[in-house]
């Protein structure tokens, strides 16, 4: 392929930021007038993402549009010093772009009646397009070595000319369509397979585009993410800007997240409290439950608002990073947009909506009724005392009609959507500890003491932190104690000391309670059987109400020829390991051990060392060398929690690592 230099093409089709600028100000101006005016009110519009390599546009117009913009922020023009056509089709392939004062012009061409202006500006981005039709940056120099001014520039004129009028046409509109652009930044090993496609959008007043920070955030940020990948090469992100190169959403993984994300991704709660409460900083977390029974961090967003195109980016900016590894549940808050976009980017997972978050706001909804006291008791008792779907919409109705409430909205809506939360409903659904099926359970934020209403951005990137430091200690800690201590038998069941040998401390005090609980079912009687299948009715006594004992009826089902045992309470798929009444019907059929798939994997005590990834390798060499990283360093990651424990400890790994680095080395010169 030839390469031809030219100079000096620039776009004028693009819609340029200075007009939606002028728009802007004349706006702001005719505000005053009217003596409304807000200080902050374009402050985040005028704050820009510097460019960086590895950031991608849908198309050159695009990447022009967005540094041209920059340029102007900044204080200097913009040219186009080199472009290159393929020979054959004359399709642009590759330019750079720099600051006008870039280079000093020839002997010959130089005026001599005015006075030279370029310095030998370094200020530039080289920019090339891939084979997925996208342009990405390739090289960026930021530094400039002039002042900078505040000046209209040419470039923004020529970039303006041509949509000004059709901006201005538009301007009364409430909304516009407005094109997006990805900025995508490749992390360790070059990983490129980013779902995110060109959306076309429409923005108004109540869809915002941009995230609304202080002055400062949005570069705070971006040092703060390009500190961290400096620091940890596995460290990720992406970035979203708006048409005006302003930022609009953003998410970002740790390295030790990324790790956690392949052990501890089959139940996912989407943390929006932040971003539907209007904090300061609309930050969203992705949260699973780790082997003792912790809250683990696995990823963090923030949006411009909680709409479908924001959603849909983060969720596809998690699969992303994730390699495409889809959870087995997910479970949001009650939100409307949130159950479309989920449906969509996770048609194969379970949505479900969270319980706690539900409870949670019936004095909100309810609190103004009258006989509240007596609503809020007659739907508890139907949610979390119903075994039964015809129980609890009987419980349901009876509430509805007796109170008088069959025309409050949050309840109607509710009970519409109650196969998305309801237990009696989501007896299917894995949950693993996460479904908060019992009374007084809740879903904790991961970032809770840490963050509140008023937090500013770059308070938060501090207690981010120092969040994830005190968590790693708490895992390590529980670690350590799981590998050099052994449970107090409570017992003489045989379940109870088969599962203390497996399970960490933490899951383990659940199971034994379980065990221990087994005592106050004082019957157990098969009530009919159909070939294998047998049905058993547990009768147990429970505290209720002002303390007192009533009796329950559960049924089991038990298979004993595929070694199967289900209760109707749905325990084990709520919290992952066996219930009471499923544990006297094995006792009862004169079974010691708990057949091995109801000892979950993921809750022993050398889950990650046994731990084997679900997903393939790709079948890209890209793909190939990033699952190869994910899977040293998760491996890696191993030792070092383990090296820190002691000094001696320490001086093993340390070690192995250099014996490891040696037979590495070998490898390499064998090859050559």
């Amino acid at each position: 392929m030839e390469e031809t230099s030219l100079c000096t093409e620039v776009s004028t089709d693009t819609q340029s930021c200075q007009t939606l600028r002028e728009i802007d100000d004349e706006k702001t101006a005719l505000e005053d007038q009217n003596g409304i005016h807000d200080g902050n009110k374009h402050e985040g519009r005028r704050e820009f993402v510097a460019p960086a390599i590895g950031m991608e546009f849908e198309s050159y117009d695009d990447a022009y549009n967005y540094y041209n913009c920059y340029a102007r922020e900044v204080g200097f023009s913009v040219r186009v010093k080199n472009s290159w056509f393929k020979r054959n089709s004359r399709e642009k392939y590759g330019a750079v772009l720099c600051c006008s004062s870039q280079g000093f012009k020839r002997v010959k061409d130089v005026n001599h009646l005015r006075k030279e202006t370029r310095t030998g500006c370094p200020a530039m981005i080289r920019m090339r397009l891939l084979d997925s039709k996208r342009w990405r940056m390739l090289e960026v120099t930021l530094e400039h070595n002039h002042l900078l001014g505040s000046k209209g520039f040419k470039s923004s004129k020529m970039m303006a000319a041509r949509t000004k009028r059709k901006i201005q046409t538009n301007s009364e509109s409430d909304m516009q369509p407005v094109r997006l652009y990805r900025a995508l930044v490749i992390d360790a090993g070059g990983y490129e397979t980013s779902n995110l496609v060109q959306t076309k959008v429409r923005t108004s007043c109540d869809r915002p585009d941009h995230l609304n920070l202080r002055k400062g955030d949005t570069q705070a940020i971006y040092n703060y993410f390009c500190r961290m990948q400096l620091t940890n090469p596995n460290f990720f992100y992406l970035m979203d800007l708006n048409d005006e190169g302003c930022l609009r959403n953003v998410f970002w993984m740790d390295a030790r997240s990324r790790a956690t994300s392949s052990y501890f991704s089959d139940v996912l709660f989407l943390d929006n409290t932040c971003l539907s409460n209007k904090y300061e900083i609309p930050l969203v977390s992705f949260v699973g439950i780790n082997h003792h029974g912790q809250s683990v961090l696995l990823g963090c967003g923030m949006l411009a608002g909680e709409t479908m195109d924001s959603y849909n980016w983060l969720f596809k900016a998690w699969l992303t990073c994730t390699s495409g590894q889809s959870p087995q549940t997910i479970i949001t808050d009650t939100c409307k947009v949130l159950k479309s976009v989920v449906a969509d980017v996770f048609p194969k997972s379970h949505h479900r909506f969270s319980l706690s978050h539900i409870m949670r706001k019936v004095p909100e909804k309810l609190g103004g009724l009258r006989n509240y006291d007596a609503i809020r008791k007659a739907l508890l008792k139907g949610v979390y005392e119903t075994l039964k779907p015809c129980d609890f919409d009987a419980a349901w109705g009876f509430m509805i009609q007796h109170f008088g409430v069959g025309d409050n909205e949050w309840l109607r809506s509710l009970y519409e959507d109650r196969a998305m939360w309801a237990p009696v409903c989501v007896k299917d659904t894995v949950f693993l500890g996460m479904a908060t099926a019992r009374p007084g359970e809740t879903l904790n934020a991961f970032f809770d003491k840490y963050v509140h209403k008023q937090t500013p951005l770059k308070e938060f990137l501090d207690k981010y932190e120092l969040a994830l430091q005190k968590k790693h200690k708490e895992e390590a800690t529980a670690d350590s104690n799981s590998r050099s201590s052994s449970p107090e038998l409570k017992t003489r069941c045989a379940f109870e000391l088969q599962v203390s040998k497996v399970y960490t401390p933490e899951i383990f005090k659940k199971f034994q309670f379980e065990v221990e609980e087994m005592y106050s079912c004082f019957s157990t009687t098969q009530i009919h059987i159909d070939g294998p299948v047998m049905i058993f009715l547990v009768k147990e006594r429970v505290l209720s109400e002002g303390n007192r004992r009533e009796v329950r009826d559960y049924e089991v089902l038990y298979n004993r020829v595929a070694a199967e045992v289900c209760c109707i309470c749905s325990c084990f798929n709520f919290y992952g390991y066996l219930c009471r009444h499923a544990l006297s019907v094995l006792n009862f059929n004169g079974i010691e051990e708990i057949p091995s798939k109801y000892i979950l994997s993921r809750w022993k005590k050398d889950y990650k060392r046994l731990f084997i990834p679900n997903h393939g390798l790709s079948t890209t060499d890209a793909g190939e060398r990033v699952q190869r990283f994910n899977q040293l360093y998760r491996s890696a990651l191993q030792v070092v929690q383990e090296g820190v424990i002691s000094l001696d400890h320490y001086k093993v790994a340390l070690r192995a690592f250099e014996e490891s680095l040696d037979r590495v080395h070998d490898v390499g010169g064998k090859h050559k």
